[in-house]
């Protein structure tokens, strides 16, 4: 088989009302990659779901692999062990993404300009609440000049870095645009944002916590991280691994 030119990864646990609206939007984008869309591989890392999401899986033609451990970063880099591409690009499962994504990212890292990036994110609603949240938010992202939604590297890189790093339980998206900022320093590369591309993000969170959430549970989160590992994993694993799984709202909501 020849070689993908793009493999995006997307882990999954107990996906199967998100999967199919995102694997719509990228079954979109690449009918619209100008390489065609066998240039484009599909890997679901189905982190020991208990529903349908491998099945979903299989019938819409993705590549599936079976990541064991209970950890967002273990289950990124067991997706891009499989994966056969020249990029890897990696987006969560409750996400759509744009038409024009895959053709973005191959025109940025085809430049040599950069090492890595990420498309950014709009919120699928609004609120006073994420408005307000948003702005938090983006002061940080263009300062940092990194960002969420679809991230992508040359696999070579993400090699070279080690991938996203086990250790950390959240947070592992972060420190990974960080080690592949600090290795394009030294080739002269930085990290990019394709801002007319950017994907929708799930709210999921903010249906289940509250659209203040973030001004009451990270405050909470910093209080856990003082308190010591113990408390801040148990607060981990119930705010990033254990909710959200509902249904999406329908169009309207």
């Amino acid at each position: 088989m020849s070689t993908p030119r793009i493999s995006l990864v997307i882990p999954a646990y107990n996906e199967e009302h998100f999967l199919p609206r995102l694997l719509d939007t990228v079954d979109a984008a690449r009918t619209r990659f100008r390489s065609g869309a066998d240039a484009i591989e599909v890997i679901v890392a189905d982190n020991g779901s208990t529903d349908r999401t491998a099945a979903i899986a299989v019938e819409r033609k993705c590549r599936v692999v079976v990541v064991e451990p209970r950890n967002i970063a273990a289950v990124r880099n067991g997706g891009a062990a499989a994966a056969r591409g020249e990029i890897l690009a990696f987006v969560d499962a409750d996400m759509r993404i744009h038409v024009e994504t895959f053709n973005a990212i191959d025109t940025a890292i085809g430049s040599g300009r950069f090492v890595a990036g990420a498309t950014g994110v709009w919120l699928e609603r609004w609120s006073l609440g994420l408005i307000l949240t948003w702005m938090v938010m983006v002061p940080m992202v263009i300062v940092m000049k990194m960002d969420t939604g679809v991230v992508f590297c040359r696999r070579a890189d993400f090699e070279s870095v080690g991938g996203y790093q086990p250790r950390h339980h959240f947070g592992e998206d972060v420190q990974f645009l960080l080690d592949l900022r600090r290795l394009g320093r030294q080739r002269g590369q930085s990290l990019t944002r394709l801002r007319p591309v950017k994907a929708i993000a799930s709210t999921r969170k903010f249906d289940e916590h509250g659209d203040w959430h973030y001004f009451t549970e990270m405050f909470r989160l910093g209080t856990q991280l003082l308190r010591g590992r113990v408390e801040q994993d148990e607060f981990v694993k119930k705010y990033w691994y254990f909710s959200g799984h509902r249904k999406p709202p329908k169009h309207g909501e």
